[in-house]
């Protein structure tokens, strides 16, 4: 059996191709329910904003490459030659190092992002519930889950964030500590304060509070976060009463200023106030940055922090790289184990079965031996055969463990007429 992956991801193909390759959830199970009607014997198909790939487990002699290709373009309706330039394929050991590398968050946009592992599970889950995974996919997708598990143990490379906004709550960690009773402002209500929201309320935040120009966009942010409305022209009111503030308007020009500041550290008897300025251009006077008790970062700021973080992730990624390679050979051993077993044991019985029928001719004539020369042809017409196929079944072995693995032991099937004993 040959294991393959085949997709589009963000370095192949532009979003355009891959929106129109993706598959929702309420679609798996017709299109792993076709894909093994067309001659899979397992399947699995991993649907995300950046990639969608088909991952097969098929005979020696399907053409699984072309196979997936004909899938995508059949059921998405994306003509075959519009794929030609995006998709890549994997078989073999590099698509188990393919499939490790994804599930470890080496292959994403963002290296070491968590998120792809737990869609690859549910991607799991979903092929194993439709009985489209068994055997050697299962094996192969079990262990790929090992190895995340192992890198993310054994190397920092989920450790530093490297989005702006988590970025912003780890500072935020780093001066206050605790977060649970910090209240924080989010002045803007666009994209970047929404995510700056989650990740402030995962770190559990006692209170949010939302401005922003336009009230309706700010609305649809308390509801979502369960927080807290003000009108765009008293948030400064509101400024004594919280520990975070993060900005992030359209405005073109200073909304907060220094003396925004004083009133408030007078109000918040000099505690200190983290203020985030990620609009551009700057929303907040930087002079507010030598005001005792207010720490201001912006968007430079930041992003200083955001690309030491990469460079850091990139270098454990190194680590983590070295443990797929390890990883690799182990399970490929195991599989070309797999794969050798019913071979070397079907060119035993093979051996053996010439053997006792060679013995049935001249039965009639060993029967007029004694018993212990009969029983001395036993053993030297079987020490004979072992001699015989000890040369071939240590080459079988051999070949079986290098890359063209699989085509030795199609051979050596042929050569001994195996076909329809493996």
């Amino acid at each position: 059996m040959k294991l393959s992956v085949t997709g589009v991801n963000h370095r192949t193909a532009p979003v355009e191709v891959r929106e129109r390759l993706n598959f929702s959830e309420s679609e798996l199970p017709g299109a792993l329910s076709r894909l093994r009607s067309w001659g899979a014997s397992e399947g699995m198909i991993l649907s995300t904003c950046n990639r969608v790939e088909v991952t097969l487990v098929t005979p020696d002699s399907e053409p699984a490459r072309e196979l997936a290709k004909r899938f995508l373009s059949e059921s998405r309706c994306v003509p075959a030659d519009e794929l030609d330039g995006c998709l890549y394929h994997f078989e073999g050991p590099e698509a188990v190092r393919h499939l490790f590398r994804v599930a470890s968050g080496l292959d994403s946009m963002v290296v070491g992002e968590p998120q792809i592992l737990g869609q690859m599970k549910a991607a799991f889950a979903q092929a194993k519930g439709c009985g489209a995974v068994g055997g050697l996919l299962e094996q192969v997708l079990t262990q790929a889950f090992r190895v995340a598990k192992r890198i993310r143990t054994e190397t920092g490379i989920g450790r530093n964030p490297v989005s702006v906004s988590y970025v912003a709550v780890q500072l935020a960690r780093q001066i206050f500590g605790d977060l649970s009773q910090c209240a924080v402002l989010l002045v803007g209500a666009g994209k970047m304060a929404e995510l700056a929201a989650t990740h402030f309320q995962g770190a559990g935040v006692r209170k949010i509070w939302v401005t922003n120009r336009t009230a309706e966009r700010a609305q649809q942010l308390t509801e979502r976060f369960q927080a807290g409305f003000v009108a765009f022209d008293q948030f400064r009111k509101l400024l004594g009463n919280v520990d975070i503030v993060l900005v992030s308007t359209g405005a073109q020009e200073y909304v907060l200023r220094p003396a925004d500041f004083r009133k408030a550290l007078e109000e918040r008897r000099q505690r200190p106030i983290f203020v985030i300025d990620i609009s551009v251009p700057r929303n907040v006077d930087p002079n507010v940055n030598l005001l005792e008790g207010v720490f201001l970062y912006d968007i430079d700021d930041l992003q200083a922090v955001v690309q030491e973080n990469l460079r850091s992730r990139l270098q454990e990624a190194q680590q983590a790289e070295q443990i797929v390679e390890q990883e690799v050979a182990r399970v490929m051993g195991r599989l070309q184990a797999r794969e050798i077993t019913p071979t070397v044991v079907a060119l035993q019985r093979r051996l053996e079965e010439l053997r006792q029928a060679e013995l049935a001719r001249v039965k009639g004539k060993l029967a007029q031996l004694p018993v212990e020369y009969q029983e001395l042809i036993d053993a030297v017409t079987r020490g004979l055969v072992n001699k015989i196929a000890h040369q071939p079944l240590t080459e079988i072995r051999r070949m079986a463990s290098e890359p063209d693995g699989e085509q030795a032991l199609r051979v050596a099937r042929r050569l001994f007429g195996l076909e329809d004993s493996v």
